[in-house]
């Protein structure tokens, strides 16, 4: 992966492993739409809990082969063994992956759940980041909260000194969960650049095509929802197209502050669907 910090700000996509044959030929079809906006890299994530991994390691192998897009492969503690995700880390080798994300990731009941540790597993992000930089060539990227973490009850500064940790053990980029405020990302940034971090940190967007389902994930993800924004769509609430419109118009609006401000990349979180983020990279002219 060609993290282009110095010239033109990067361009992803997210996409998770469908449950099911219906759901791959989506993600598929997604797949071929997003790639002709020439992404400079595809994420592919985990379930929750790890409960796609298997689902995971294939289709991120298939996407590289199928696109020729540089994928980077969520890796994470749930459920694993250090022997077992040093085999996951053979696999991303052997299929041509060279960059991965190092989550420790949510518990099995969700991210508010207690964390249950694998005997002989990792506990904590930096030890994974120290296994992909020691077991190969790979780029380590992390997970940056501008919200905050969900578990560490609202301890910003404590969130900083995790993410400065895991840039000491080897990360060399982060993608920030999605948010919705311009003021929190130049807060992350800013913290971390009074702490002497190097690290360059993507920004992650939602484009909101279901209201519903954004309260959920807000509430699970710890992201803040402006009462400004979720005014705006409760006001066009019984009409699915005017949500995904009005979806698409305030993540265009954050990707104009977030290039302004010199941000070094954009990764959308496409839910597997191509359209609202497809119009998004035109309206801001990213392709």
């Amino acid at each position: 992966m060609n993290l282009r910090t110095e010239s033109a700000p990067t361009f992803s996509v997210e996409l998770f492993p469908p449950k099911d044959e219906p759901g791959e030929s989506r993600l598929w079809e997604a797949v071929d739409e997003l790639a002709l906006f020439k992404p400079d890299f595809v994420s592919v994530t985990y379930g929750a809990g790890g409960s796609t991994r298997d689902r995971t390691i294939r289709i991120a192998s298939e996407l590289t082969a199928h696109t020729g897009i540089s994928t980077v492969a969520h890796l994470t503690c749930v459920g694993s063994t250090e022997e077992d995700l040093s085999k996951i880390l053979d696999q991303y080798a052997a299929a041509n992956i060279s960059t991965i994300l190092a989550l420790r990731g949510d518990p099995v009941g969700g991210p508010g759940a207690p964390w249950v540790s694998t005997p002989g597993g990792f506990d904590h992000a930096d030890q994974l980041v120290d296994l992909a930089c020691a077991r190969g060539d790979f780029q380590v990227g992390v997970a940056a909260f501008p919200d905050g973490h969900p578990a560490s009850g609202g301890d910003f500064e404590r969130d900083v000194e995790v993410l400065i940790r895991k840039e000491a053990h080897g990360a060399t980029f982060a993608t920030t969960q999605f948010f919705f405020e311009i003021d929190a990302y130049n807060r992350l940034i800013e913290s971390l650049a009074k702490a002497g971090s190097n690290l360059p940190v993507i920004a992650g967007l939602l484009p909101v095509t279901n209201f519903k389902q954004l309260a959920r994930m807000a509430e699970l993800g710890g992201t803040n929802l402006p009462k400004s924004m979720t005014d705006r769509f409760e006001a066009v609430a019984g009409d699915e197209r005017a949500v995904v419109e009005l979806g698409i118009e305030i993540a265009s609006e954050l990707c104009e502050k977030l290039l302004a401000a010199g941000v070094p990349g954009i990764h959308f979180y496409t839910m597997n669907k191509a359209a609202a983020t497809a119009t998004i990279v035109k309206n801001i002219g990213m392709r």
